[in-house]
């Protein structure tokens, strides 16, 4: 089969298309014929430094979509040419490739209107955006929330969910994002540029603050991000945590929560790979009935991979860009 090669860390920008050995699937595997491949920052930055259970020539790619083409033993809940779409485990090899690997209970089963490309979009984002505002907030305690990052992939997953959801959402992004991420439902957009957040979430929010923060922009955004919160107001965050000493001790009574989507699959715990699935499950039918945009804007060539995975690590990408292997 034809895969985009990483032959050892570090080396994301050099890879190339190559012919390897198809893989076959084991039990509780499921061999994927690839049809489309999100693009995802995770992707970039593993592909960076590595990770001591690859073994070189690696394939990266988290986010695959496409069908059934073979079963291992002991899979029952799926047959070949079944649609499906899934979120990988960076640990093994991924989804740049015409066919690939996973474990057959992580699988969500795209609907007839929705397609690969789209659904190829959703799970690294749209799955961390889920978790962050369903499985660690108290949501229906919401009423405010600041999800930062409208323009990227978690942002606008998140941007969208809260919204539907019925909350009032502030997002930051550049100016010249702002209608795009209100289009998305944000209340109010924040340029993060030329304005100094804090002061104009504190003046959205009559001088209380937000209730809960979603970040996935730094640990930095997310320890200023302290500063925004309301009293007992919780902060999501995904890449990297705050300095928890810049809230003291009863004082603002700050909920603090953790985002490691791709653990999951590292965990030993099956129910939390399950979810996943059933994440995706929920993500895809807000789709298939017209409730939440894949936000894709971009659709590349394996080839042209590492150039758009430049791109996305220079941050200037707006939504989502998917390759499209078939």
């Amino acid at each position: 089969m034809k895969a985009l090669l990483l032959h050892d860390k570090g080396q994301w920008k050099e890879m190339k298309v190559e012919d390897i050995q198809t893989p076959s699937p084991e039990n509780g595997e499921i061999l994927v014929e690839v049809h489309a491949v999100g693009l995802n920052p995770v992707d970039y930055k593993t592909a960076t430094g590595g990770n001591p259970n690859w073994s070189y020539p690696h394939i990266i790619g988290l986010d695959v979509a496409g069908t059934v083409a073979e079963t291992g033993e002991g899979v029952t809940q799926w047959k070949k040419g079944d649609r499906v779409v899934y979120h990988g485990d960076l640990t093994k090899k991924g989804g740049f490739a015409e066919y690939t690997l996973t474990t057959a209970h992580t699988v969500s089963r795209i609907p007839e209107n929705v397609s690969f490309d789209d659904a190829a979009a959703i799970p690294t984002a749209g799955y961390t955006a889920y978790q962050s505002l369903f499985c660690k907030l108290p949501f229906e305690q919401i009423e405010t929330i600041l999800i930062h990052g409208g323009a990227g992939g978690v942002g606008g997953f998140g941007v969208q969910l809260a919204k539907l959801a019925g909350k009032t959402v502030i997002s930051t992004a550049s100016r010249h994002n702002h209608e795009y991420v209100k289009s998305l439902g944000a209340d109010y957009v924040i340029d993060y540029h030329e304005e100094d957040v804090t002061s104009r979430v504190m003046d959205i929010t009559n001088g209380r603050g937000v209730n809960a923060v979603v970040d996935a922009v730094s640990r930095e955004s997310a320890t200023e991000s302290l500063d925004m919160l309301a009293f007992m107001g919780h902060i999501v965050f995904i890449s990297g945590a705050p300095d928890f000493t810049k809230v003291k001790p009863f004082t603002k009574s700050v909920s603090y929560h953790e985002i490691a989507l791709g653990a999951a699959h590292q965990s030993g715990d099956v129910k939390a790979q399950k979810d996943l699935a059933l994440i995706g499950d929920q993500m895809l039918t807000l789709m298939s009935e017209g409730k939440l945009s894949s936000m894709l804007k971009e659709t590349i060539t394996l080839n042209e991979v590492p150039e758009a995975l430049t791109r996305l690590s220079e941050r200037h990408v707006k939504g989502k860009i998917v390759a499209k292997i078939k």
